[in-house]
């Protein structure tokens, strides 16, 4: 197990915790700032991307290994020099990465996600994606492959890197002094993460604010104008592998319903929103509504929705525990088998009758893995078997339960 898995042991705890402090804090303060369904759309978001890292679902283009062999002029030994040179590297990366993810069309379907949730709150953090398929940043890094910094230290930096900017997405810490100058604050951030005119694609810094000063994409947050969060096209589910793939999808139905051939190609590259004027204008998209997306979940199910949410942070750990014992189809067949999983629980708070349908593939593919390693899950046999089991039967039946009440619950009410 990497150094990233292996530190996602520590960081995931307390992520929660601090997840779970913040909503005491706003509850003491009187400030709405969680709702559940939100909340484990946005954890489930991010187990699903630990999945496809896992199963590491994606290629570079260059990698920085590479740009090292090739261009080293030097090499700088191991210290603070080389590691302060090696963070401020990182972050500028990730400034350039992240402003080109919001600038261009297709790069913008994967960083969607984040953006994704109407609400800020540390949970939203956790929303990552799995649709980020090509990887480019190395490209940027060519200074520090000119200094012979190695990858392994970019290996350690940056988890760290990433871990260090989860605590910014808060409503609950105002502005901080002399720090709004040199690194970046939850006051800065949500003026990232708002769709307001005065706001909309500013700070793209991710530890260090200077970036955005010194590119010319800073925002100060503005006293009374307060922040509108999400995106200008709405997700509209809690479902986060539909969520991954939205704005691809309106994409590929834009390219593909204009008669221009030039369009079909140019729309992938060009300014985020940007769309053929035949498709604008025989295909306009609905406007975004001031109230956010909800479903009519019960008490009931947004408690059985968290159950299944822990359930699958416990597979997920057993999945990473053991992917080096397992060989490649079976890794596949788990990460297969987890995503559906995800996919049917939060289905099921979108009230979706496909969260059934999920289920009846999730069993199946599980008794296609337990057939194939003589009953055994992944290492664990006897009762453990017998409770996966059950469970799964449970699962099954509670998902046709609530679908079917909803919908017993929708035809009275619109009987009355």
């Amino acid at each position: 197990m990497n150094f990233y898995f292996k530190s996602l042991l520590f960081a995931i705890p307390i992520f929660i915790t601090l997840i779970i402090i913040e909503e005491i804090f706003a509850k003491l303060k009187g400030i709405k700032i969680n709702r559940a369904a939100d909340i484990i759309s946005s954890q489930s978001s991010g187990m699903t991307n630990i999945i496809f890292d896992a199963i590491k679902f994606s290629i570079a283009i260059i990698s920085y290994n590479w740009l090292v062999n090739k261009l080293a002029i030097i090499h700088i030994e191991l210290n603070w020099i080389s590691f302060t040179i090696a963070f401020l590297m990182i972050d500028f990366t990730g400034y350039w990465d992240h402003r080109l993810s919001h600038r261009i069309n297709i790069l913008w379907n994967r960083h969607y996600i984040h953006h994704s949730s109407e609400d800020f709150n540390l949970s939203c953090a956790l929303r990552q994606s799995i649709s980020n398929f090509i990887r480019f940043s190395a490209i940027f890094m060519i200074p520090a492959a000119f200094l012979g910094i190695p990858a392994s230290l970019f290996a350690i930096i940056g988890p760290i890197h990433l871990f260090l900017q989860f605590w910014y997405h808060t409503q609950l810490i105002n502005k901080m002094g002399i720090l709004e100058n040199i690194i970046v604050t939850p006051s800065h951030h949500r003026v990232h993460h708002a769709i307001n005119p005065e706001y909309i694609d500013k700070n793209y810094s991710q530890i260090f604010i200077f970036w955005d000063k010194i590119f010319g994409t800073f925002q100060n947050e503005i006293k009374n104008i307060k922040p509108i969060y999400g995106t200008l096209k709405p997700a509209k589910t809690w479902n986060p592998l539909f969520i991954n793939f939205k704005h691809f999808k309106q994409l590929s139905l834009d390219s593909w319903r204009t008669k221009n051939i030039k369009d079909k190609f140019l729309i992938w590259v060009m300014p985020t929103g940007w769309r053929p004027e035949d498709v604008r204008k025989s295909f306009p998209l609905q406007k975004r509504n001031k109230k956010k997306y909800e479903t009519p979940i019960t008490t009931i199910l947004t408690v059985w929705s968290f159950f299944q949410l822990n359930i699958t942070s416990i597979f997920l750990f057993h999945f990473l525990y053991t992917i080096p014992t397992n060989n490649n189809l079976m890794n596949y067949s788990y990460a297969i088998l987890l995503l559906i999983h995800i996919f049917s629980f939060t289905s099921t708070l979108d009230l979706k009758i496909y969260s059934i349908y999920a289920e009846f593939i999730k069993i199946s593919l599980g008794f296609f893995i337990l057939s194939t390693n003589n009953y055994i899950w992944f290492n664990l046999n006897g009762t453990y078997v017998y409770i996966i089991i059950i469970y799964s039967m449970i699962s099954l039946s509670l998902t046709i339960i609530f679908y079917l009440k909803n919908k017993a619950n929708n035809q009275i009410a619109i009987l009355t």
